[in-house]
């Protein structure tokens, strides 16, 4: 489960993710965290490709308040046909892109939480497979945007199953190490307009070599 990441500039992200037209959006940190304003890529009514900014941590069709108690930022693919809270957006296609410089893991291979920073080797932002959902506040008619990052199982990855603290009473090949989605640039269209099966394709771990990943202190004083 990722529970922070770098967004990229709004600039940036216009050009990478080949935003059509300049988006009005308010700011948003560098460094999101669950809970914070967070920016992604969708398509509007017309199809094209739009930028939202929203909180990170889905708010579902079914809450009372936009102040939800429980954890949304994260969603397990395996079960977003399913799990009440996601499956409204995932049967509506309401996919989205959540790019990102880079985001961080723990790992707990020293037996402490060491923090790991993952980014792309190529330098490009990462573009993660994310669902997105505009609640109502009925009072005031108040639209609230918010997205969540979607994970799978990485047990089987030789990269992603470092991260995370194992469980004890698990054997190594049923951990349910989980890892973000990368979308390549080349499969966004197919992720934000496919059908449900077209972007269920797409729902894997990529390559090791794809990643450049190491702990924060030391990737942080790399240029």
């Amino acid at each position: 489960m990722s529970n922070r990441y770098v967004s990229p500039d709004q600039a940036e992200i216009e050009r990478y993710f080949e935003v059509g037209r300049r988006n009005p959006t308010p700011p948003w940190p560098a460094e999101i965290f669950p809970r914070a304003p967070g920016p992604f890529v969708r398509l509007d009514r017309e199809g094209q490709r739009e930028l939202i900014v929203g909180r990170w941590g889905l708010i579902p069709h079914f809450a009372k308040s936009p102040d939800i108690r429980y954890s949304t930022n994260n969603a397990r693919s395996e079960e977003l046909a399913a799990k009440p809270t996601y499956r409204t957006p995932w049967a509506r296609r309401q996919r989205c892109i959540i790019p990102a410089l880079s985001f961080d893991e723990p790992n707990w291979e020293t037996g402490k939480n060491i923090w790991w920073r993952f980014r792309r080797a190529d330098a490009e932002p990462w573009g993660l497979a994310g669902l997105w959902n505009a609640w109502i506040d009925r009072a005031t008619g108040e639209i609230h945007e918010s997205f969540t990052m979607l994970t799978i199982n990485a047990d089987d990855h030789p990269l992603m199953r470092r991260m995370h603290k194992p469980d004890p009473t698990l054997p190594p090949d049923q951990q349910d190490k989980r890892s973000v989605i990368p979308i390549d640039r080349t499969d966004i269209e197919q992720w934000l307009s496919g059908s449900i099966e077209e972007a269920a394709e797409l729902m894997r771990v990529p390559r090791p070599e794809v990643f450049e990943a190491g702990p924060v202190s030391t990737m942080s004083r790399r240029v």
